[in-house]
This record gives structure tokens, sequence and C-alpha cells, in this order.
């Protein structure tokens, strides 16, 4: 091979390994490039303040985000929780013990903190929390 050939192939290869890059730089739909967006996922409607005040909780299974407890009323907006009711042990729905002030598992005990943190095992993560506010007569949550 003459040398001339040998240096067009290494410049072909040069370029045609580079040209990959040149195009992903150039792409609009560039990871590296910043989006102007929202950081926060919107207010999800999870129920009524009428359903919450009756028994002092609000359970919606299928909500926008998931299932949903909402814990509290209506008068007292300060101390509304709102958590996933999917026991993270082995995916049972806990139950709000307010005398106690605990969420506790009723397939193997497992309890957990008003703001979802494991008090008790089984459970080796804890409970996914959301805010929760009140909107005219809707009880809605957001993703933290």
């Amino acid at each position: 091979m003459k040398r001339r050939d040998f240096i067009n192939w290494v410049g072909l290869g040069c370029l045609a390994s580079s040209l990959p890059v040149a195009i992903a730089a150039c792409s609009p739909e560039s990871k590296t490039s910043a989006k102007p967006g929202p950081t926060t996922k919107p207010w999800q409607k999870v129920g009524t303040v009428a359903q919450l005040n009756k028994n002092g909780q609000l359970l919606a299974e299928n909500s926008p985000i998931g299932a949903v407890l909402v814990i509290g009323t209506s008068k007292d907006t300060k101390n509304l929780i709102a958590v996933n009711p999917t026991c993270t042990h082995e995916g049972c729905t806990i139950d709000w013990k307010a005398k106690e002030n605990k969420f506790v598992c009723p397939c193997h005990g497992a309890e957990f903190t008003r703001d979802g943190k494991i008090k008790q095992s089984p459970a080796k993560k804890p409970l996914k929390t959301y805010q929760v506010k009140i909107e005219g007569a809707s009880v809605l949550v957001q993703t933290i």
C-alpha cells in the first residue's frame, strides 16, 4: 500500500468516527442542553373534603399518581398527612392507628411513623409521602 493511500484511509476513518459526535452536538434533542420546565409535578385531586372529614381519612386507590391515603380533617390542614398506603415489605395495605399516631401493616406487623419512616420491621424502606392541601372542596396531593 502506498503512503498516500494509507493516509487517505486513516483520514477517512477519523472523519467517519467523529461524524456521530458532530451530529449529536448539533441535534436539537441534545441531552447536554438545559431545557426549562417545571421541576415539580402538578397537584392531583384524590377526593373531596366531605370524604376526608367523614372518617378523618381518605383512601384513593386509583388516583392519577397511584394509591394515596390522606389522614386528617379540613379543620386542621397543617396536620394533614398523605402517604402511599402500600407496605414496603410485602405490599399489603397499611392501616392508620390514630390513637397510637402510626401506620401499621396488618399482614406482618410493620409499623411506620406519621411521616412514613420505619418504626418497626420487617419493612426495609419508608412509605412514600406526598404533599397535601385542600383547595375549595377538593383534597389535592403532589409528589415530593
